[in-house]
């Protein structure tokens, strides 16, 4: 599957200091290079769309954010290897293609291309791996036959007009010193049980051996779409299980960050990493990374409620795509907020000015206002804290023109552009 194209990332001069994010598996700050190697390669996964409604703020701002996480790494001169995947078939897919009348394939690549106009038009560099989850399910078969044949997974007898030998994994009997059920998490039983039922798992299911054990392979029903499941049987993938095989085909073991928004952190992240764990017995990530939530009046922002402002919409009305990053920027990648059009208004204003006073930069401004930017993301990808620099700057009168204000505002630009992926002049 194509991703979208790569903007041109200008290089900027200077020393970037070492990233440090928070690592939702341990609570803490992390340096998220080796020590003393602070330029060597990186590597990420972060979770892409189901594509049955995209691209709302929630999706945007975590994907900003991974790119605010790239850009600094690139910036310190990393190498970074970039793998996002596509859920193109799970439930709510098919449930909305049902409940519009469309094919569900139809509307997968209807939503992925319009994922992709958004991702290009945020500025937001693509990975190098975009993989969509049907392209994946050659990959994964034979993986889950050998958790089946390790007794890591099983098959449960179909109830209540269900077939048999819908495949599950046997979190307890997979856990290890790599992996164990809350490794990710950290939470209890009670607070996974909840999850679990509120976020595609089925702990009521019958005949398998724990609650909270998730679906690896579900044998075909009638009227929805199957694939060839070899000993398992004709089929489909869970959801978990792709997130696991594509990072281990195209990521070392462990990567470097593992991202996604909060919603993910159980049971998504939780069971991808037990998952790969029990096939190589090796952690899946050394940090989980993870984004709030974004709301509108008050309510999380979901396809479920129906409450969503779509990045399409918005452009569609015109409004400046540097505005909209702004807005998604200025707020702090791990904070849970709400989206207004009054934040909206504010960013609009913000960019009017830096591109007002971006022209009147000396070199000498410009390379400290770079120096705090830097600073100000290497401390947990604080992008709030980075915009403030630039208030501070936009509301300074200009220094007297000493013949540098071209090489300045140059400088200054492109720093923009590679920092924040702010295209301002």
């Amino acid at each position: 599957m194509l991703a979208w194209s790569a903007p041109t990332v200008p290089h900027v001069p200077g020393n970037a200091p070492i990233l440090e994010v928070h690592d939702t598996a341990t609570g803490r700050l992390r340096d998220t290079a080796p020590a003393e190697q602070s330029n060597a390669p990186a590597s990420i996964y972060v979770c892409g769309i189901t594509p049955y409604d995209a691209t709302h703020m929630g999706h945007a701002a975590t994907y900003v954010a991974f790119d605010l996480l790239q850009r600094t790494w690139r910036d310190a001169g990393r190498e970074v290897t970039y793998v996002q995947n596509v859920t193109d078939i799970d439930d709510p897919l098919l449930e909305r293609a049902a409940a519009t009348g469309m094919d569900w394939q139809v509307l997968a690549k209807e939503q992925t291309d319009l994922f992709r106009a958004d991702m290009e038009a945020l500025n937001v560099i693509p990975p190098e791996h975009y993989i969509g989850a049907v392209e994946s399910i050659t990959w994964l078969v034979p993986l889950v036959e050998e958790l089946v044949a390790k007794d890591l997974a099983y098959a449960v007898p179909g109830e209540n007009g269900e077939p048999d030998g819908d495949i599950y994994f046997d979190a307890a009997a997979a856990a290890s010193d790599a992996w164990e059920l809350g490794t990710v998490s950290g939470y209890d039983r009670e607070t996974m049980l909840g999850f679990f039922a509120e976020r595609g798992g089925d702990p009521e299911r019958p005949g398998k051996r724990d609650a909270l054990d998730p679906l690896l392979w579900r044998v075909a029903r009638a009227g929805e779409p199957e694939w060839d499941g070899a000993s398992l049987g004709a089929g489909r993938p869970g959801w978990h299980i792709e997130c696991s095989v594509i990072a281990r085909r195209f990521l070392p073991a462990p990567f470097t960050v593992q991202g996604g928004g909060s919603d993910l952190i159980f049971p998504h992240h939780e069971f991808s990493a037990g998952h790969a764990a029990a096939l190589d017995g090796k952690a899946l990530a050394q940090s989980y990374v993870h984004t709030g939530m974004v709301g509108l009046h008050g309510e999380k922002m979901s396809k479920s409620l129906g409450n969503l402002v779509l990045v399409s919409q918005l452009r569609a009305a015109g409004v400046d795509p540097v505005a909209i990053r702004t807005v998604l920027l200025g707020q702090h990648y791990r904070s849970d907020w709400f989206w207004t059009d009054e934040l909206l208004t504010q960013a609009q204003d913000r960019v009017a000015r830096w591109r007002k006073r971006i022209g009147s930069t000396t070199l000498t401004e410009a390379t400290a206002v770079v120096t705090r930017i830097r600073s100000k993301l290497a401390n947990d990808l604080d992008a709030p804290a980075a915009l403030s620099v630039l208030d501070a700057f936009g509301a300074q009168e200009p220094a007297e023109d000493d013949g540098s204000q071209e090489a300045g505002g140059q400088l200054l630009a492109d720093a923009l552009d590679a920092l924040l992926g702010l295209k301002i002049s």
